[in-house]
């Protein structure tokens, strides 16, 4: 369990942490980060990205809270859902240093790696989906409901909206 937790601190003051720092660092290249993305979409960007912020809570307290006693895949304990937060939260940190490096020296390279990192998060986002519905056994139904909810709304923006729209518009 103390895994689960440091690697949730951890990995979210490292997605954090490279945000504010790329931010703070290029502060002239953060408006070319929506690209050619119309006004409309980047409003509805910003409603997104805070309700899948807010969530990641209820879907990682499940975990949290019931993780150990849950069956995952097949398997028992948390290494699997371990993984598929760190295959969330290590790429999230990669992704503004790599945009800003692409958008300061546009390359096919950096595009790819780009591509990758979102692709990966997208990947890790599908997986906990998947863990948290077919897990056994279920927890309250509306701590559940909840869980679901918040877990879809992740997902919503880091599997659909961040690997494939938002590369569309720049």
């Amino acid at each position: 369990m103390l895994r689960f937790v440091l690697l949730n601190v951890l990995g979210g003051i490292a997605v954090l942490g490279s945000y504010a720092h790329g931010i703070a660092t290029h502060p002239t290249l953060v408006p070319a980060l929506w690209g050619e993305m119309p006004a409309s979409l980047q409003s509805v960007y910003n409603v997104t990205m805070l309700v899948a912020a807010a969530g990641y809570f209820p879907f990682t307290y499940v975990f949290l809270r019931h993780g150990r006693s849950m069956t995952y895949f097949g398997t028992k304990g948390l290494g699997t859902i371990e993984a598929l937060y760190a295959l969330v939260l290590v790429p999230s940190a990669l992704w503004m240093p790599l945009t800003f490096a692409w958008l300061e020296s546009p390359s096919t390279p950096l595009w790819l790696a780009v591509r990758g990192v979102l692709a990966l998060v997208a990947f890790g986002s599908y997986g906990l989906f998947a863990a948290l519905v077919t897990a056994k056994p279920r927890v309250s139904t509306p701590l559940f409901a909840a869980a679901v909810l918040g877990l879809l709304a992740f997902t919503l923006q880091t599997g659909v909206l961040d690997p494939w729209v938002w590369p569309l518009y720049l």
